[in-house]
């Protein structure tokens, strides 16, 4: 069983909203408490013994210490990252999950290793699909940028996923994913269409992080242009690990 309420959270994402959801019919698991809200309340009291995050952004951690303290939830946390979830909560984990394993809860929640848009990013399998976080949208796409962003890691995860061939995605942001296999190819797509128009920029010339943002995108991206600039500095590094290119930090050449 899965129930999912929209949060309002301070996120990139053009609705505004979080995704949080309620696994199991008791002994649950709560992923993603942005925000407290009535309807969360009420899941959380009647179903959740267990709390985790897909991954440490605000927009999907705010409520976390406010949900374990209230109903004392037990908090799960990344193996190796328990300092960082603490710093982005508020609070220690008591238990920690690794890629691979299951989460006591619900029944059993598989931990599924996704990085990319985050390092820690982790989506959990359940009977009805995978709740993905900020894996996959509907529509548009994901920022997976650096310092943090890892573009190959992240293209890793979209076929981690594909090859699982899920019924649905349950994603932080937006509807839930009814096509996961489409979904996950698009972005896929995406991602190496844009890594295309990258490295011809490069062949071309171009060797700052700024010129090859403006010769990458074909619309005006001035309103984002921190995201975009962070975007392209992700498809250096990896065309660069990948020796398709050469990037010292500062400026571009073909290999």
């Amino acid at each position: 069983m899965i129930s999912r309420v929209a949060l309002d959270a301070p996120a990139r994402a053009p609705s505004g909203k979080t995704s949080a959801y309620a696994i199991g019919k008791q002994g649950g698991l709560l992923i993603d408490p942005a925000t407290r809200h009535s309807e969360l309340d009420e899941l959380v009291a009647e179903r959740v013994d267990h709390v985790a995050v897909t991954h440490h952004h605000p927009d999907h951690v705010g409520a976390v210490t406010a949900y374990a303290e209230t109903w004392d939830l037990t908090v799960w946390a990344l193996t190796g990252r328990g300092d960082a979830f603490a710093a982005a909560t508020g609070v220690q984990p008591d238990r920690h999950f690794a890629p691979g394993e299951t989460i006591p809860a619900a029944g059993g929640v598989e931990v599924l290793d996704t990085p990319g848009h985050a390092p820690e990013h982790v989506s959990f399998v359940v009977p009805e699909g995978i709740v993905t976080g900020d894996l996959a949208v509907s529509e548009g796409s994901v920022v997976v940028g650096a310092p943090e962003g890892d573009m190959r890691a992240y293209l890793t995860s979209l076929r981690r996923v594909h090859a699982r061939d899920p019924d649905r995605l349950y994603p932080g942001h937006g509807p839930v994913i009814e096509d996961p296999r489409s979904t996950c190819a698009r972005l896929i797509k995406h991602r190496l269409d844009r890594e295309k128009r990258v490295l011809e920029a490069i062949n071309a010339g171009e060797e700052t992080p700024e010129a090859i943002v403006e010769a990458a995108y074909e619309k005006d991206v001035s309103d984002v242009y921190e995201l975009a600039r962070a975007t392209v500095l992700a498809h250096l590094e990896k065309l660069a690990v990948e020796g398709e290119i050469r990037y010292d930090g500062d400026r571009a050449m073909p290999a």
